[in-house]
């Protein structure tokens, strides 16, 4: 718990005064954020070889950098140059022991996700820090309480099968909570017509955090892996620190394209 803490305290110096300040400083920040999330997921590939690895971290910093002005206009063909150079792979690695096409479309999978979850983590922090702070709250606030809840109340499995120490009780009052609370930083941080909107906005985000979080946990049971990397002492991996916050920003972006 101590090591945990003191990584928290390290990861909030490092990465507050980053996202604050933004700019291209915050656009290297995504975009090494995305290459560490890409690293860990191609770890439960070992036997990749080296220009499939390499080409896969060009293809994942390409789209997320289509949000500069340069680029932005060639982000859907960037995408099909990648569908297109990961298939033809196929044919130039022989050994289907390194790479077969189930390796190809994985990898597809990676560079969409990744490329797209860090693309749009740029596009929020352009178009509004406010918008950060309210979605991060989320995450954070309905971890730590479904945490607090879960070892105070927990008596119920949420799902036993893939991640064990998560309980029903815990569930409710992480959304609860996180509902509350960001609802309260929202309302204060803009202009809100609408209260009603604002809370059932935030449950819905918030639920989708912990489902984000159910996914990644059930991942790493299939793969039977503790964490997806080191690289953050105490709390595992960049996909483990990361993996609510993507879900809730990719969600907030589908609802606002239909506001």
């Amino acid at each position: 718990m101590k090591q945990r803490i003191i990584s928290a305290i390290i990861m909030a110096i490092i990465l507050v005064p980053i996202i604050l300040y933004g700019g291209i400083i915050f656009k290297i920040l995504a975009v090494l954020l995305g290459l560490a999330s890409v690293y860990e997921l191609m770890r439960l590939k070992p036997n990749l070889p080296v220009i499939v690895k390499i080409l896969t971290y060009l293809e994942t910093i390409f789209i997320i950098l289509c949000d500069f002005k340069f680029l932005k206009p060639y982000l859907y063909p960037v995408i099909l140059i990648s569908i297109l150079l990961n298939l033809a792979l196929l044919v130039f690695i022989n050994n289907q022991d390194k790479y077969d096409y189930k390796d190809s479309f994985y990898l597809l999978g990676i560079i969409l996700f990744i490329g797209i979850a860090f693309k749009n983590f740029i596009y929020l922090r352009n178009l509004n820090l406010k918008l950060i702070i309210y979605l991060f709250s989320i995450t954070i606030i309905t971890d730590s309480f479904a945490l607090f809840t879960g070892k105070l109340f927990g008596k119920h499995k949420l799902a036993p099968l893939i991640s064990p120490n998560k309980t029903i009780e815990g569930a409710i009052g992480g959304s609860i909570m996180g509902t509350i609370i960001a609802s309260i930083i929202y309302i204060l941080l803009f202009k809100v017509e609408n209260i009603l909107f604002v809370i059932l906005l935030t449950l819905f985000l918030s639920l989708i955090g912990q489902l984000g979080d159910l996914i990644k946990s059930s991942i790493k049971r299939r793969e039977n892996i503790k964490d997806f990397s080191n690289l953050i002492p105490g709390h595992g991996g960049i996909i483990d620190r990361f993996d609510s916050i993507i879900f809730v920003m990719l969600t907030y972006i589908v609802i606002r394209s239909f506001l």
